[in-house]
C-alpha cells in the first residue's frame, strides 16, 4: 500500500482504495496502518506530497503556485504554512537556497523517491515486552448506557450521570460490569463527532429512561489484549494490537464498534495502575 501510495500521489486515494489495497477492511485500516507505520494515513500523505514538492522546488522553475496544487492545497498562503512547518522557511527560500535536499525525520522512514518505490521500509518498533493478546468469545450482553459526543477524555461527565442514575435502583454492586463501546476511529472521525457509551450490564426488566438507553450488545469472535495505564494511552495498546498481534494471527477484524472492559476504578486506582481489557470485533 506504500508503494501505491507513492505511485498515486496525484489522485484522492481515498480510504476505501487504501485498505483494499493493503487487504484490509476500511473500519479499522487507520489504527493498522498508524500501528505499522508510526503515522496516520493523512500524515503520511501529506508528508509524501510536500517532500515532492520541495524536490520540484530545487529541480525545476515550475510556479510555486502550481507547485502547491499539485501537492493538495488550494491556496498559495496554506501550502506556505505547511511548508515551512515541515522544512523550517517558506517555499521561496527553499527554492533559493543552495544546500542538498534535506527530508523531515519520519517514523518510517519512508520519503518521496522519484526513482521509483522504496526498499527500506521497517514497521514502527515498540519497546517493551511482546503484546500478548487472545481470540475469545463475547457473549450477548443488555446494556444501559449514556452516549457521549465528542473527545473521548471528556467522556466523564456520561459516566457519571449513569453512576447517578443507577445508585438510586440498586444496579450497583460488586459484580458491575462496566463498558466502554468506542464507535468511531479517532484517525477518520473529527473529534468533535467521536461516539462513544458508558455502559453498563443490566438485566431484562431495566428499562430506558430520559437520557439513559439500552441496547443489546451481540456476541461474537473478538482479540483481547490488557492495557495497563492511563486512559489517555490505550490508543498505543490499539496501535499495537493492530500492528502486531492482527497481521501474524491470521484474522480479519470485523466493522463493528470496539469495546472496552474496566477492570478497576480511577477512582480507587493510580493512573499507571489502571487496567483496561481492550476488545476488537473480529471476523467470524
Amino acid at each position: 500500500m506504500l508503494v501505491h501510495v507513492q505511485q498515486h500521489l496525484d489522485e484522492p486515494l481515498p480510504l476505501e482504495e487504501l485498505a483494499a489495497v493493503a487487504c484490509f477492511s476500511p473500519f479499522h485500516f487507520h489504527r493498522v496502518f498508524r500501528g505499522m507505520v508510526g503515522e496516520s494515513v493523512k500524515e503520511h500523505v501529506r508528508r509524501l506530497r510536500l517532500e515532492r514538492a520541495a524536490l520540484r522546488l530545487k529541480s525545476s522553475r515550475e510556479p510555486i503556485v502550481q507547485i502547491a496544487l499539485t501537492a493538495g492545497y488550494d491556496a498559495h498562503e496554506s501550502f506556505t504554512r505547511a511548508f515551512r512547518v515541515v522544512f523550517g522557511m517558506n517555499p521561496s527560500e527553499y527554492r533559493d537556497a543552495r544546500h542538498t535536499s534535506q527530508w523531515p525525520d519520519s517514523p518510517s522512514r519512508v520519503h518521496f523517491s522519484p526513482d521509483g518505490p522504496f526498499q527500506d521500509f521497517q514497521p514502527a518498533p515498540w519497546l517493551g515486552r511482546p503484546l500478548e493478546a487472545q481470540v475469545r468469545p463475547f457473549s450477548p450482553r443488555r446494556v444501559a448506557f449514556v452516549r457521549h459526543v465528542g473527545p473521548y477524555h471528556k467522556a466523564g461527565d456520561a459516566w457519571e450521570r449513569l453512576m447517578a442514575w443507577a445508585g438510586p435502583r440498586g444496579l450497583l454492586g460488586p459484580q458491575l460490569a462496566l463498558l466502554g463501546i468506542v464507535h468511531d476511529d479517532p484517525e477518520t472521525t473529527p473529534p468533535e463527532k467521536w461516539r462513544y457509551d458508558a455502559a453498563i450490564v443490566v438485566g431484562e426488566t431495566v428499562c430506558a429512561e430520559r437520557d439513559v438507553g439500552i441496547q443489546e450488545l451481540p456476541g461474537g469472535k473478538y482479540a483481547v489484549a490488557t492495557h495497563q495505564g492511563a486512559y489517555a494511552t490505550l490508543g498505543r495498546c490499539y496501535a499495537r494490537l493492530c500492528s502486531e498481534w492482527l497481521p501474524k494471527s491470521g484474522h480479519e477484524m470485523a466493522a463493528a464498534p470496539a469495546l472496552e472492559i474496566y477492570l478497576n476504578s480511577p477512582k480507587t486506582t493510580k493512573p499507571a495502575e489502571l487496567l483496561t481489557e481492550i476488545w476488537l470485533p473480529l471476523v467470524a
